[in-house]
């Protein structure tokens, strides 16, 4: 989800990988990923309440860009406004979220951890696509509790933008922080989405950004099948980035729905086969498979939700290890039709 930019045109590299094998990974320590982390909740709950105008200015001048964006898309008041409503819709976001601005600052703390553990998933995004231009800089903010943005693979509250990769720290406060837990917090948010409002979802989350930057997919998507390729070669891309992440929190299931899933592998595929899904393209019979939930209605309790995730990734798999050499800029062109049926994908 990158704000504010068009989808950038890539020449992707032309290397060999082989599926899934874990063992081989790439030294990417020599790449140099220049990242500085910009604290821009810390400058903006700074500001004098008394001189609000004041204080806006010097932040505006400090980082005019993702400064306007914050403003207009965040909080959605007008640039350089200075009227006595706006500097007042100031002062009472600024009265009534500094609350969350301390419980923020005990999740993160100094963000040395995470800081540190993007920029190593950025070195692998750069050894594989060494001509996409990974972002500038990393933001840390804290928005209204309610923004959140849909990526391809998940919603979350951190974005991508021209001026580099933004941490919604609003969504980051621990999954069971009392905000999240409260009537108004299950209103926004049911608990199969706020279990993931944890700092250790910050680096997965803004490689999937990453990830929906680099890869812009297939315009012409309508069955399922189109939309389980989709997600499976974005999953397959997140894997590589992010290799020490476990499968469960990638897609963001809970452990016991990932091994679920796995022993369920073959009965979830027969199931879309035999009733004749893969090809469907009417949205109110997919729509299921292609959304958050706390589970799949067509599957029963315990099934996760947003299943053409696993099956995606696991398509993905399968077709790799029948085919280890193909180079990704090939994989990703694929059509899904010449995926399923090299991958002859038959689980049980």
């Amino acid at each position: 989800m990158r704000v504010l930019v068009n989808a950038l045109l890539l020449s992707f590299s032309w290397m060999v990988l082989s599926c899934g094998n874990r063992s081989d990974r790439p030294d990417v320590s020599h790449i140099e990923i220049e990242l500085p982390l910009v604290r821009f909740e810390q400058a903006y709950f700074a500001m004098d309440s008394n001189d609000i105008q004041g204080s806006l200015q010097n932040i505006w001048k400090a980082d005019t860009g993702f400064t306007q964006l914050f403003v207009t898309q965040m909080l959605g008041l007008p640039p350089n406004d200075s009227s006595e409503e706006v500097l007042s819709s100031h002062r009472r976001f600024l009265r009534d979220y500094r609350p969350l601005l301390s419980l923020s600052q005990e999740a993160v703390g100094d963000m040395k951890a995470i800081h540190a553990d993007i920029i190593s998933s950025l070195r692998r995004v750069k050894y594989y696509f060494p001509r996409y231009e990974t972002p500038q800089r990393l933001y840390t903010f804290l928005g209204p509790l309610d923004a959140i943005a849909e990526g391809r693979t998940a919603s979350y509250g951190d974005i991508i933008t021209t001026y580099g990769l933004a941490i919604g720290l609003q969504l980051h406060l621990g999954s069971d922080a009392p905000i999240y837990l409260s009537e108004m917090g299950q209103q926004l948010y049911p608990r199969y989405l706020s279990r993931r409002f944890d700092p250790s979802t910050i680096t997965i989350n803004c490689i999937k950004n990453v990830v929906d930057d680099l890869y812009a997919g297939r315009p012409d998507d309508q069955t399922l099948l189109d939309h389980i390729v989709d997600k499976g070669k974005r999953m397959y891309l997140l894997g590589l980035f992010l290799p020490d992440v476990p499968d469960s929190l990638r897609l963001g299931y809970t452990a016991d729905q990932w091994e679920g899933a796995i022993e369920q592998e073959g009965l979830i595929w027969n199931h879309l086969v035999q009733n004749q899904l893969l090809y469907a393209s009417d949205m109110e019979r997919i729509r299921t498979f292609l959304s958050e939930g706390p589970m799949t209605p067509e599957l029963g309790s315990g099934s996760p939700g947003y299943l053409s995730l696993f099956v995606g990734q696991q398509l993905i798999h399968a077709y790799m290890k029948k085919h280890p050499e193909t180079p990704l800029e090939t994989l990703l062109e694929k059509s899904p039709r010449d995926i399923l049926e090299g991958a002859r994908y038959k689980p049980r």
